[in-house]
């Protein structure tokens, strides 16, 4: 039997109670790993090398970014657990640039890096990549050909565009802290989940743009 928009996004096949009690799973099983990413990302002290940042990078990605797909996940009637384990993977390789730029020494003035991602956030790509990130339901009728981890992957990818003005935040700026790793995961989740998201995305760009002022001011 062909694949079609109506079974990706669960109209047919599955009563309503079973759709609603798989939607239950679906949110206790996201609430679940965020918390015990977080738990772990707090105690974890990577080994030296690319496997050991790789490995924190990819918990740090879950602890952040698994949130923000709960309206993907709670909709999607496929394998859930592959199609997060295909975005989570799309975030885990992304851990190769910030590694890279470590190695390199890279280290830009601090309100430059906010200036520019204060830009991004403001930018026409950023609004294309917050929009596909946003319409779980537009993204599966495009996507329902893609399997459940080439669906994570994809999905990913667009959250990559959508996010990464914010990424260089955490690790150019933030050093990768914990304490701000959970300010742009608590952003990101408001502009990708909650209503609004488009506007709260421009007054973080607002918000970057004369933080790199005050700085450059100070």
């Amino acid at each position: 039997m062909n694949t079609g928009p109506a079974d990706v996004l669960g109209n047919r096949g599955l009563s309503l109670v079973a759709r609603d009690r798989t939607t239950v799973v679906a949110a206790a099983a996201l609430v679940v790993a965020t918390a015990l990413a977080w738990v772990g990302l707090a105690g974890y002290e990577p080994p030296m090398g690319l496997a050991g940042f790789l490995a924190g990078w990819t918990l740090m990605m879950t602890a952040m970014m698994l949130p923000s797909i709960a309206p993907l996940a709670l909709l999607y009637r496929g394998p859930r657990t592959r199609m997060a384990v295909g975005y989570l993977v799309v975030w885990g390789v992304t851990g190769l640039i910030p590694y890279a730029a470590m190695e390199w020494g890279l280290d830009p003035a601090l309100p430059i890096v906010l200036a520019l991602a204060g830009v991004y956030e403001l930018s026409p790509l950023k609004s294309a990549c917050l929009r596909r990130c946003r319409n779980a339901a537009a993204f599966l009728m495009e996507h329902y050909r893609s399997g459940p981890f080439r669906l994570g992957v994809e999905h990913g990818v667009w959250c990559i565009g959508c996010c990464v003005g914010l990424m260089a935040v955490l690790v150019l700026a933030a050093s990768m802290a914990l304490a701000w790793a959970a300010v742009i995961a608590a952003a990101v989740f408001v502009q990708k989940v909650l209503p609004l998201g488009e506007a709260s995305a421009w007054l973080t760009g607002v918000t970057l743009l004369v933080a790199a002022v005050a700085v450059a001011l100070a």
